[in-house]
């Protein structure tokens, strides 16, 4: 009984961790550290990401604008004026 419920245990904290949600403004965080130009950029990006969402939590107001250019943001364009303003790194 007791190996049942410690494989219980471990199996609804792993898979409490692969279905944790994560907010649109950071997916977006994410989507931009895509764009970075190498690997050792990318990681700095996300750590930077991360740190970011732990410090300040984001309003409804800003899931629903980070949802849309969540939509529109493109690496591809990110070096053109409307590119910046699709992923909201400019206005």
């Amino acid at each position: 009984m007791r190996r049942l419920f410690l494989t219980a245990a471990v199996l609804c904290a792993s898979l409490s961790g692969l279905t944790a949600c994560k907010t649109t403004c950071r997916e977006l965080s994410e989507k931009l550290c895509e764009c970075a130009l190498n690997s050792v950029e990318k990681q700095a990006c996300q750590q930077r990401a991360a740190d970011e969402e732990s410090r300040v939590e984001p309003t409804a107001e800003d899931e629903i604008a980070c949802e849309a250019k969540l939509e529109v943001c493109d690496c591809r364009a990110i070096e053109t004026e409307d590119g910046k303003k699709a992923c909201g790194l400019a206005r």
